[in-house]
């Protein structure tokens, strides 16, 4: 009996996934994502989402959408076809089809919770413009187990997981096995257990001889994102189950090859989108509203797949096409550094962070679980590890995400750009000063004082997500700004360098091709001039180049490193130099083997090395994007403050404290490697 009950608690949470679903295309719809007026009569109190759920929700309907017209191509001169939806909740699915007259020679089976169909044959009845695209002789019966019976159109109550009786339902209503058979399963059968979800792929692999399975589901449940998302489910009460035994693209073919179907593909999404949708296409979803959530969108896009399985050569034609282009693989060594936490609660995502004198930390803007516009904070290293120190908040200070501050001379800082939303920059430079108020012990206080810097010159346009860095030309210190985007553009890739003395924007020849524009990368100062990596590209893709801006006679020169192995793309992460290597950590990347740890370049010997972070000591999820990191060159330490972001739907997600990273065995590993690729390619010279 508890069992019983337990089960149809779950049933009713997982019916209740529809409604949230329903609600969020709707709201796609309406933002013009894509075009479906017939959605909404299945909702009775319309709501907005943020442009982040509703760029998800597109996605899924575009890969779907473009399997079911690639499935409807293909048959076209097939006497019979068929679609069957399992799940189909309130989708709109057969009234957008018959809208867009689509439905030649083609009849539409959607089955669900009785309860679920039930639901929806009564708001079918209600609606004039709905009832009014059925035969003249359609049924609509509230018994069920067929609750809508017309000549295209049959709603079918069934519980999925008793095939038997689904199969028995289909065929009463007029199913042919033998026709050509589009079935969709849309973020269902995971919330079955894993033996139920296999029997019905199984069932429908023997059932239907030439047919088309297409499915959208949820994949890696053990990265910090993915542990998310399945908490997010567990408190649904609608537990992921297939994704324990099928984690991954791979995995997901290879099931649907054991269980019956002769091909199968499957791409995650940022793979779909990237690859499978035009250009123009792209750039308008990307001006339909103002959006600045690339590292949720991207990691939502790696944990969900779009698969097609055939049986029969005719329905193989409708598979999706693997993408010309394969993502870098990340090339890992052996070693993996350990991750450890300090007692020291700072969070925040948007910050930016610098380190002054005396081992001090600053961390400016960004937002937190109270909301934006969070005062600067401090925090340093004394004898008995990292602390918080108290600050006094800036008559200057506001709300600022996604902006630079760079130290410069004289234990100042240099606050530049940033937004307060993605419609709203930030104007103006504040220099940041610190000044200790008594003798140091454990009730430290920091005055931070904040001033105006009046520039004059040329002032580049407003931009947050760029870079700002310390560069040195004549004997004068430079701040050169580079790239980033703003309320007009996705991604800039102008340069400009004030003149920190007369605090003067003014003009200094750079030779060399610039690097592509981009925002969300990494640029440090390098034997007086930078090496920029890495970023967000023009086409939505992460970069993973590196150029170096060198000083010579006429200003600086631009000029490209070539790295092997070459490291593996990314934007939003941190990065810092150590002598000659470049040391870069966490940021996104889409593929899809593990999340980015650190990667030490090489510069000089052009070699570089990825290392993976053990975080089996961190209590929490680890999201290494939208954080700050700062590098203690004593120690050859990383310190890492805050990170995390709004994960799609899921909520929001803090990494609550500060953690550490010894950067030791990196460093000695990358050496070892550069010195044997050195010897290897000796000998094969001789």
């Amino acid at each position: 009996m508890t069992n019983r009950k337990k089960q149809k608690g779950s049933d009713t949470a997982v019916q209740g996934t529809n409604d949230n679903s329903v609600v969020s295309k709707v709201s796609a719809a309406a933002h013009g994502y894509f075009q479906d007026c017939f959605q909404q009569h299945f909702v009775r109190k319309v709501a907005r989402r943020s442009p982040l759920i509703n760029r998800g929700y597109y996605v899924r309907w575009r890969a779907v959408e473009y399997c079911m017209r690639t499935f409807l191509q293909v048959t076209q001169h097939c006497a019979k076809r068929q679609i069957l939806s399992l799940g189909a909740g309130f989708d709109s699915l057969y009234f957008r089809l018959y809208g867009d007259a689509a439905l030649s020679k083609a009849v539409v089976f959607e089955v669900d919770f009785p309860d679920v169909t039930r639901r929806k044959a009564a708001l079918i009845q209600s609606n004039v413009s709905l009832s009014g695209m059925l035969d003249s002789h359609h049924v609509l019966s509230s018994t069920g187990p067929v609750y809508v019976s017309s000549s295209q159109y049959f709603l079918l109550g069934v519980d999925l997981r008793h095939d038997a009786h689904v199969e028995e339902a289909l065929l009463k209503a007029g199913l042919d096995p033998t026709a050509p058979t589009l079935i969709l399963s849309e973020v269902v059968l995971t919330y079955m257990e894993t033996q139920q979800s296999d029997d019905i792929i199984s069932w429908a692999a023997k059932l239907l001889h030439q047919s088309l399975f297409v499915m959208y589901e949820q994949i890696h449940p053990q990265d910090p994102f993915g542990r998310i998302m399945q908490e997010h489910f567990l408190k649904l009460n609608s537990t992921l189950h297939a994704i324990r035994q099928y984690p991954d693209t791979d995995a997901q073919r290879q099931r649907f090859l054991d269980k019956g179907w002769e091909q199968c593909v499957c791409l995650d999404m940022n793979e779909f989108f990237l690859r499978l949708i035009p250009d123009d296409e792209r750039r308008r979803v990307e001006r339909l509203e103002p959006f600045d959530e690339y590292e949720e969108w991207h990691q939502k896009c790696s944990h969900y797949f779009i698969l097609t399985a055939s049986r029969g050569s005719l329905t193989a034609q409708a598979l999706l096409v693997h993408p010309e282009a394969p993502l870098q693989c990340p090339s890992w060594g052996s070693t993996g550094l350990v991750v450890k936490t300090e007692p020291v609660c700072v969070e925040g995502f948007g910050m930016a962070s610098t380190l002054l004198g005396g081992g001090h930390v600053l961390l400016t803007g960004g937002s937190c679980r109270t909301g934006r516009g969070a005062p600067s904070r401090v925090v340093r290293q004394g004898l008995e590890g990292w602390k918080s120190v108290r600050a006094k908040p800036s008559a200057h200070s506001s709300v600022r995400l996604y902006h630079s501050v760079t130290s410069i001379s004289g234990g100042a800082a240099v606050i530049y750009g940033g937004r307060s939303s993605p419609v709203k920059p930030i104007r103006g430079l504040l220099k940041v000063t610190l000044h200790l108020e008594g003798s140091p012990g454990p009730e430290d206080v920091v005055n931070l004082r904040e001033e105006r810097m009046e520039c004059t010159g040329a002032h580049p346009p407003l931009r947050w997500r760029h870079s700002a860095t310390l560069v040195s030309h004549e004997g004068k210190d430079f701040l050169f700004v580079f790239g980033g985007k703003n309320e007009s553009e996705t991604v800039l890739g102008d340069g400009y360098f004030l003149d920190l003395d007369q605090q003067h924007w003014t003009e200094v020849t750079v030779d060399g091709a610039a690097p592509e524009a981009r925002h969300s990368h990494s640029a440090c100062s390098y034997q007086g001039g930078l090496v920029l990596f890495g970023g967000h590209g023009r086409r939505g893709e992460p970069l993973g180049d590196i150029v170096v801006m060198k000083p010579n006679k006429r200003g600086f020169c631009w000029e490209r490193v070539d790295v092997q192995p070459p490291p593996c793309p990314r934007y939003s992460h941190g990065a810092h130099v150590i002598g000659d290597h470049l040391i870069v950590v966490g940021g996104v990347w889409l593929h899809s083997d593990g999340v980015p740890g650190v990667a030490v370049i090489n510069l000089s010997r052009r070699c570089s090395v990825e290392f993976s972070l053990v975080t089996t000591s961190v209590p929490w999820p680890l999201m290494l994007h939208s954080f700050c990191c700062e590098l203690i060159q004593k120690d050859a330490q990383l310190i890492l403050i805050g990170g995390g972001g709004n994960c799609f739907s899921f909520g929001t997600h803090f990494n609550p404290q500060l953690v550490t990273v010894d950067l030791g065995p990196a460093l000695t590993a990358t050496d070892q490697t550069s010195r044997c690729s050195d010897s290897t390619k000796q000998e094969f010279v001789i």
